[in-house]
């Protein structure tokens, strides 16, 4: 299975809207980006970013949300992504090898590899196939492919209650979607969850669907995002410091940026008022030396305001506000400092006591 995990590696991506994080994958013989309806539902943007695209916005072009499936356009590309295939039919008996396939935001590609536990899992009219080959639910909208390397179907949800079991919408499902969508000749459309049929919205108006008269949710009319309150606040921050907002947002109430080769997220908790911003530097080395954490510990007194800490392999500056505190120029002079700090120590860390870069997870060089 290495190979087809390396294959896939170009293959899958990940996604994220203001409300939700999850995976997709490229179809690029079809043009489009597969993932699940749940994650990209109530957006006409979605942020990707893949082993061969670099982070951009893309549209929301097909809306499925009776097989939870959605199609989104195909990205500018910084790489060649190899075109995959598609199963023939839902060929699935007890114990099929399979391997399920994801890339969530702000951790690695994954791939676990599984059997078959059951096929059909009937739902309503649906029949979707359990495997134990499941890993969280940001991995939903991933492929599940064969030994052969052919998509099978499309992770749709993980269950950590019974053995870790996972469910996809078999690939009959996802070949039908992509005929009703070329069906609309590239226009944005989608499938009415109540009658099922397909609807094209060319003047981007349409509300009801022309076949049933029921509401109808499309790509076309979903509401633009607009933060509000604390969210609202760290997102001027953000633009004031020079981010590009819409490309940030990586689920509710949380945000990623670049500054140098420094990874900075930062996650507001409601619940507690708290604002945390994690700058993740570079790598400990496998056998870190007892002058870098000496020196970890020294600027710990010295970073007016931040604090580092080791997760993992991971060395992570961090900031704390509580959003009672949070005002315009005390907020924007912390994160101003959190972010010029990152790639400060970042550079030092590397060059001066051998940390890894996190690009190459090697030496520096």
């Amino acid at each position: 299975m290495k190979q087809l995990v390396d294959l896939y590696r170009k293959v899958v991506v990940q996604l994220a809207t203001p409300y939700s994080t999850g995976t997709g994958f490229c179809l690029p013989g079809h043009q489009l980006i597969v993932t699940s309806d749940h994650i990209v539902r109530d957006n006409r943007e979605v942020i990707v970013e893949g082993f061969c695209i670099d982070r951009q916005l893309i549209r929301v072009l097909y809306s499925d949300p009776a097989y939870d499936l959605a199609f989104l356009e195909m990205p500018t590309l910084s790489g060649e992504i190899p075109d995959v295939s598609l199963g023939q039919a839902d060929d699935f008996s007890q114990g099929l090898p399979m391997l399920a396939l994801g890339h969530p935001f702000g951790n690695p590609y994954s791939a676990k590899e599984g059997v078959l536990i059951q096929f059909p899992y009937t739902q309503g009219d649906i029949d979707y196939f359990q495997h134990d080959a499941a890993a969280e639910a940001v991995n939903n909208g991933g492929p599940v492919v064969n030994a052969s390397g052919q998509i099978i179907g499309v992770n749709t949800f993980a269950s950590w209650e019974e053995g870790k079991s996972g469910l996809a919408i078999p690939v009959r499902y996802l070949r039908e979607a992509i005929a009703s969508y070329e069906s609309g000749n590239g226009q944005i459309g989608g499938r009415c969850f109540n009658c099922g049929g397909v609807v094209f919205d060319p003047d981007m108006d349409i509300v009801a669907c022309p076949h049933c008269g029921v509401a109808i949710e499309l790509p076309s009319n979903a509401p633009v995002y607009e933060p509000e309150g604390v969210s609202k606040s760290i997102e001027t921050l953000l633009e004031e410091n020079g981010y590009a907002v819409a490309l940030s947002r990586i689920g509710p109430n949380n945000w990623e940026v670049r500054e140098g080769s420094a990874r900075i997220d930062i996650s507001y908790y409601e619940k507690t008022g708290l604002i945390v911003g994690d700058a993740y530097l570079c790598s400990l080395p496998p056998d870190p030396s007892k002058s870098l954490y000496e020196y970890l510990l020294k600027q710990n007194y010295q970073t007016q305001g931040l604090a580092f800490s080791v997760k993992g392999q991971d060395i992570v500056l961090s900031l704390l506000i509580y959003d009672r505190y949070l005002n315009a120029d005390t907020a924007a002079r912390l994160f101003k400092h959190l972010f010029e700090r990152a790639d400060y120590y970042d550079n030092i860390l590397v060059e001066q006591y051998g940390a890894y870069w996190k690009a190459d997870a090697g030496p520096a060089k």
